[in-house]
């Protein structure tokens, strides 16, 4: 038998959560909705990078006008897939990658979720080490937004797409 629609996997099935940053900033999260939206972000990583389960180190994806965005794997598993993904600034100093995520994929749940993340711009903790459940809400809302915001780009890793 198969399962109702409604819950059937699907990359293209849209969010189940608005847009509205400040709303879902003040929400209080559940592990239920944290697992929604880690599942969410299997589905927009998937979309950045189809091929994941099989890519193995350093991809670098440029377009003209924007920034190129930096995918590293870190650690590639039967059912895990350990990521690096940033964009690198010029500075003074030399580059500074801002923001850098590490993001391990569980290819049998399909889930997504941010381990470590390091960014200056939007109201998320600065030092993401062992978060409580909502401070790993604003990460992954983070990660979700930020991967959603690569896919429209037009960026996308594997299958030849590398540039």
């Amino acid at each position: 038998m198969n399962p109702p629609t409604s819950i059937r996997p699907s990359p293209q099935r849209p969010s189940r959560y608005p847009w509205d940053l400040r709303g879902l900033l003040l929400v209080r999260p559940s592990v239920g909705m944290l697992m929604d939206l880690c599942e969410e972000n299997y589905r927009w990583l998937h979309r950045l990078a189809p091929g994941l389960p099989s890519l193995h180190g350093r991809h670098l994806y440029r377009r003209p006008g924007r920034m190129d965005l930096h995918l590293e794997v870190l650690e590639q598993t039967r059912y895990t897939t350990l990521i690096h993904l940033t964009y690198y600034f010029d500075h003074q100093q030399g580059q500074r990658p801002d923001p850098a995520a590490q993001v391990r994929a569980y290819h049998d749940s399909r889930q997504a979720e941010i381990l470590e993340l390091q960014q200056t711009a939007l109201p998320v903790e600065r030092a993401f080490f062992h978060p409580a459940l909502e401070q790993k809400w604003r990460a992954n809302l983070f990660l979700s937004k930020w991967l959603c915001y690569c896919v429209t780009q037009g960026h996308r890793f594997g299958a030849g797409e590398d540039r």
